[in-house]
């Protein structure tokens, strides 16, 4: 059985753990662990964080997925950014991953935030009502990131809701 409860102090080292073996094949030469790992900490770090949106998957008193919303902006206004989100290998496939997402996304739309946006898999996340930020003419300010950036509108967003998306400053830093 999966609880998908929020973050608390003590589930830190865990999570980071979770993120180390999620993204275990992607850690880039010179490295010791993946981004998304570091990423975590400098987001928790910043102002960007929001611990009622940082959300885990524990089974049998363990956790095991992980995923979080930080402040972002569109065009200035508020928006939310989702990432990383992170299931271990072995444990992916079971609906992890699904019921984090319906999670977090459920707790972002019951505060009144207007859209969710990410840069992930373009057969995966559309499950979850994502579309291309193109489509809501919502643009993530980087060349590179068009083609795998979506975004999730919620209850809250209007069709004003438009121009560059802006990440946390630590999506930015090496």
């Amino acid at each position: 059985m999966v609880l998908i409860r929020r973050e608390l102090p003590a589930d830190v080292d865990a999570i980071a753990a979770v993120h180390r073996a999620a993204f275990a094949d992607q850690i880039p030469p010179g490295a010791d662990e993946p981004m998304e790992a570091g990423l975590v900490a400098r987001l928790r770090a910043s102002g960007a964080w929001l611990p009622a949106l940082s959300v885990v998957a524990e089974i049998d008193g363990e956790v095991r997925g992980h995923v979080c919303l930080t402040r972002a902006t569109v065009a200035g206004r508020p928006a939310l950014a989702l990432g990383p989100i992170g299931v271990p290998p072995q444990h992916q496939g079971h609906g992890i991953g699904a019921a984090l997402m319906h999670a977090v996304l459920g707790a972002a739309d019951a505060l009144d935030e207007p859209l969710v946006a990410l840069l992930g898999h373009l057969d995966y996340y559309p499950r979850f009502g994502f579309v291309p930020g193109s489509t809501l003419a919502i643009d993530p300010g980087i060349p590179d990131w068009v083609s795998h950036f979506q975004v999730r509108p919620l209850s809250a967003y209007t069709t004003d809701l438009a121009g560059e998306f802006r990440y946390a400053e630590p999506f930015y830093e090496e």
